[in-house]
């Protein structure tokens, strides 16, 4: 079974949501708010690829999505309901612009035109700064094709467009998602 433009793929674990947490040998639940994006699971394993897809994504891949992939909503009844994206059982539709990574063994690897940025530490200045992260900086961790053919790669130092921020924590660390056409300055 195959669809012919979007990929089929499960949530990693068979969680919707990834709201608990692990404390001295007793899994808590951190969240209950299934409105709540920080808790929805963003990682996916592929299934089935689309039709005549010859892209670099392959079936056993784990996919960085969108925090409404795998999301409940409630209808106008208060029933709850799966989102669009939801096919059957465990397996749901996942169109090429609702993620943005594709992970091969342990190989994290930016797609299509996103990449994604590390925050930096706020910079020592005279003016005391009421934030933790460098505005508008930070260091690249995923490139991509188009970044890379214009000598962006991994470890440089950029600048970014304002609100471009949309953050995700993978593996652990706090990372930006960004359009590379948001990347305005190499450092």
């Amino acid at each position: 079974m195959r669809s012919p433009f979007n990929f089929i793929a499960k949530p990693i674990n068979g969680k919707r949501y990834d709201n608990t947490k692990e404390i001295g040998g007793v899994e808590l639940i951190v969240s209950t708010s299934q409105e709540d994006h920080k808790f929805s699971n963003r990682y996916a394993e592929v299934v089935e690829l689309p039709l005549e897809y010859n892209g670099p994504v392959a079936v056993g891949d784990t996919l960085l999505v969108h925090h409404n992939v795998f999301k409940f909503y409630n209808d106008m009844r208060g029933n709850q309901k799966s989102g669009r994206s939801f096919f059957k059982d465990d397996l749901f539709f996942i169109e090429p612009d609702q993620f943005f990574m594709y992970k091969r063994g342990s190989t994290w690897n930016a797609y299509d035109k996103y990449c994604f940025i590390k925050p930096i530490d706020a910079i020592d200045s005279y003016v005391k700064k009421p934030f933790t992260d460098e505005p508008l900086m930070g260091i690249v961790k995923y490139s991509n094709k188009y970044l890379m053919s214009k000598g962006i790669f991994s470890n440089d130092k950029v600048c970014f467009q304002p609100d471009s921020e949309y953050e995700f924590t993978v593996d652990g660390e706090k990372l930006y998602r960004m359009f590379d056409h948001q990347i305005t300055i190499k450092l």
